[in-house]
Protein backbone atom coordinates (compact mmCIF):
# COMPACT_ATOMS: atom_id res chain seq x y z
CA UNK A 1 0.00 0.00 0.00
CA UNK A 2 1.38 3.25 -0.82
CA UNK A 3 1.12 6.17 1.26
CA UNK A 4 -0.39 9.36 0.36
CA UNK A 5 0.64 12.80 0.21
CA UNK A 6 -0.78 15.31 0.77
CA UNK A 7 -2.30 17.84 -2.48
CA UNK A 8 0.42 20.39 -1.53
CA UNK A 9 3.38 18.21 -2.37
CA UNK A 10 2.26 16.83 -5.52
CA UNK A 11 1.37 20.19 -6.65
CA UNK A 12 4.84 21.80 -5.60
CA UNK A 13 6.60 18.81 -7.68
CA UNK A 14 4.47 19.12 -10.58
CA UNK A 15 5.48 23.47 -10.04
CA UNK A 16 9.67 22.27 -9.78
CA UNK A 17 8.52 19.75 -12.75
CA UNK A 18 7.16 22.35 -14.80
CA UNK A 19 10.00 24.94 -14.20
CA UNK A 20 12.86 22.50 -15.01
CA UNK A 21 11.42 21.29 -18.42
CA UNK A 22 10.27 24.89 -19.09
CA UNK A 23 13.95 25.93 -18.97
CA UNK A 24 15.33 23.38 -20.94
CA UNK A 25 12.93 23.73 -23.60
CA UNK A 26 13.17 27.58 -23.21
CA UNK A 27 16.51 28.05 -24.04
CA UNK A 28 17.83 27.68 -27.14
CA UNK A 29 21.54 26.57 -28.48
CA UNK A 30 23.06 29.89 -30.04
CA UNK A 31 22.78 29.97 -34.06
CA UNK A 32 25.74 28.82 -35.27
CA UNK A 33 26.88 29.96 -39.09
CA UNK A 34 29.14 29.12 -41.75
CA UNK A 35 32.60 31.92 -41.80
CA UNK A 36 31.83 34.50 -44.35
CA UNK A 37 31.06 32.60 -47.48
CA UNK A 38 32.29 35.95 -49.34
CA UNK A 39 35.65 36.01 -47.66
CA UNK A 40 35.01 39.18 -46.93
CA UNK A 41 35.58 40.34 -42.95
CA UNK A 42 33.04 40.21 -40.47
CA UNK A 43 31.90 42.46 -38.79
CA UNK A 44 31.88 44.99 -41.66
CA UNK A 45 30.03 48.39 -42.76
CA UNK A 46 27.50 48.33 -45.93
CA UNK A 47 24.85 50.17 -46.85
CA UNK A 48 21.11 50.41 -47.87
CA UNK A 49 20.98 50.62 -51.75
CA UNK A 50 17.42 52.19 -51.60
CA UNK A 51 13.75 52.15 -49.83
CA UNK A 52 12.19 50.72 -48.72
CA UNK A 53 14.12 47.52 -47.43
CA UNK A 54 12.55 44.82 -44.99
CA UNK A 55 14.64 43.64 -42.08
CA UNK A 56 13.62 40.33 -41.41
CA UNK A 57 13.78 38.04 -38.46
CA UNK A 58 15.72 35.38 -40.07
CA UNK A 59 17.87 34.65 -42.96
CA UNK A 60 14.94 33.93 -45.88
CA UNK A 61 11.42 35.28 -47.07
CA UNK A 62 9.21 33.44 -45.05
CA UNK A 63 10.52 35.38 -41.56
CA UNK A 64 8.57 37.96 -40.65
CA UNK A 65 9.88 41.83 -41.46
CA UNK A 66 10.75 43.30 -37.90
CA UNK A 67 11.43 46.56 -39.28
CA UNK A 68 10.97 48.41 -42.94
CA UNK A 69 14.19 51.13 -43.27
CA UNK A 70 13.45 54.14 -45.75
CA UNK A 71 16.57 55.71 -45.71
CA UNK A 72 18.82 55.16 -48.99
CA UNK A 73 22.52 55.05 -47.37
CA UNK A 74 21.91 54.31 -43.88
CA UNK A 75 24.85 52.66 -42.77
CA UNK A 76 24.45 48.70 -41.20
CA UNK A 77 27.13 46.47 -39.63
CA UNK A 78 26.73 43.18 -40.81
CA UNK A 79 27.28 40.88 -38.04
CA UNK A 80 26.91 37.59 -40.19
CA UNK A 81 26.07 35.90 -43.02
CA UNK A 82 24.03 32.99 -44.38
CA UNK A 83 24.00 32.12 -48.50
CA UNK A 84 22.32 35.70 -49.71
CA UNK A 85 20.97 36.98 -47.04
CA UNK A 86 23.55 39.22 -44.33
CA UNK A 87 22.74 39.44 -40.87
CA UNK A 88 23.02 43.23 -40.04
CA UNK A 89 22.73 45.52 -37.13
CA UNK A 90 21.24 49.24 -37.30
CA UNK A 91 22.76 52.37 -35.86
CA UNK A 92 19.63 52.02 -32.98
CA UNK A 93 20.99 48.59 -32.00
CA UNK A 94 18.29 47.03 -34.42
CA UNK A 95 19.17 43.19 -35.59
CA UNK A 96 18.23 41.49 -38.47
CA UNK A 97 18.68 40.34 -42.01
CA UNK A 98 18.46 41.80 -44.92
CA UNK A 99 18.83 39.94 -49.11
CA UNK A 100 22.65 40.66 -50.32
CA UNK A 101 20.97 42.70 -53.37
CA UNK A 102 19.41 45.30 -51.39
CA UNK A 103 23.15 46.30 -49.86
CA UNK A 104 25.62 48.15 -51.43
CA UNK A 105 29.23 48.39 -49.81
CA UNK A 106 29.90 51.81 -50.43
CA UNK A 107 30.81 52.96 -46.91
CA UNK A 108 28.77 55.96 -45.27
CA UNK A 109 27.78 57.38 -41.43
CA UNK A 110 25.32 58.65 -39.19
CA UNK A 111 26.30 61.58 -36.91
CA UNK A 112 25.11 60.29 -33.52
CA UNK A 113 23.34 62.91 -31.08
CA UNK A 114 24.24 66.73 -31.13
CA UNK A 115 25.80 69.24 -33.61
CA UNK A 116 28.91 68.21 -35.21
CA UNK A 117 31.76 70.40 -36.48
CA UNK A 118 33.15 69.45 -39.11
CA UNK A 119 37.26 70.16 -39.30
CA UNK A 120 39.59 70.84 -42.42
CA UNK A 121 41.74 68.12 -41.01
CA UNK A 122 41.70 65.82 -38.34
CA UNK A 123 43.05 67.67 -35.52
CA UNK A 124 40.55 69.01 -33.13
CA UNK A 125 42.00 72.82 -33.38
CA UNK A 126 41.54 72.93 -37.32
CA UNK A 127 39.48 75.33 -38.65
CA UNK A 128 35.64 74.29 -39.04
CA UNK A 129 34.60 73.41 -42.91
CA UNK A 130 31.07 72.32 -41.72
CA UNK A 131 28.28 71.69 -39.29
CA UNK A 132 25.67 68.54 -39.03
CA UNK A 133 23.45 67.76 -37.00
CA UNK A 134 22.45 64.29 -35.63
CA UNK A 135 20.80 61.93 -38.13
CA UNK A 136 22.77 62.87 -41.34
CA UNK A 137 24.03 60.49 -43.58
CA UNK A 138 27.31 60.89 -45.79
CA UNK A 139 29.78 58.84 -47.39
CA UNK A 140 32.24 57.98 -45.71
CA UNK A 141 35.43 58.62 -47.19
CA UNK A 142 38.50 57.63 -45.01
CA UNK A 143 39.54 56.96 -41.17
CA UNK A 144 42.97 57.07 -39.51
CA UNK A 145 43.52 57.73 -35.81
CA UNK A 146 40.68 59.41 -33.91
CA UNK A 147 39.15 60.70 -37.31
CA UNK A 148 37.00 60.37 -39.76
CA UNK A 149 36.60 61.91 -43.06
CA UNK A 150 32.73 62.80 -43.97
CA UNK A 151 31.75 63.83 -47.46
CA UNK A 152 28.02 65.10 -48.32
CA UNK A 153 26.66 67.24 -51.18
CA UNK A 154 28.40 70.59 -50.59
CA UNK A 155 30.25 69.52 -47.41
CA UNK A 156 32.83 67.45 -46.16
CA UNK A 157 35.38 67.20 -43.54
CA UNK A 158 36.71 65.40 -40.47
CA UNK A 159 34.92 64.50 -37.35
CA UNK A 160 35.64 62.35 -33.88
CA UNK A 161 34.98 58.71 -34.91
CA UNK A 162 32.99 58.51 -31.78
CA UNK A 163 30.31 60.76 -33.29
CA UNK A 164 29.53 58.49 -36.03
CA UNK A 165 28.16 55.17 -36.87
CA UNK A 166 29.71 53.78 -39.47
CA UNK A 167 33.38 52.82 -38.95
CA UNK A 168 34.60 50.06 -36.54
CA UNK A 169 36.86 51.38 -33.25
CA UNK A 170 40.45 50.70 -34.19
CA UNK A 171 39.59 50.45 -38.07
CA UNK A 172 42.13 52.58 -40.35
CA UNK A 173 41.06 53.05 -44.05
CA UNK A 174 41.38 55.48 -46.94
CA UNK A 175 38.94 54.64 -50.56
Amino acid sequence: MMARLPIKTYLLALAATAMLAGGVFAQTAPQVFPPSSTGLPIPRFVSLKGDPVNLRAGPGVRYPVRWVYVRPGLPLMVTGEFEYWRRVRDPDGAEGWIHKSLLRGTRTAMLREGLHLLRSEPRADAPVAARAEAGVIAELAACKGGWCRLETEGAAGWVERGAIYGALPEEEFER
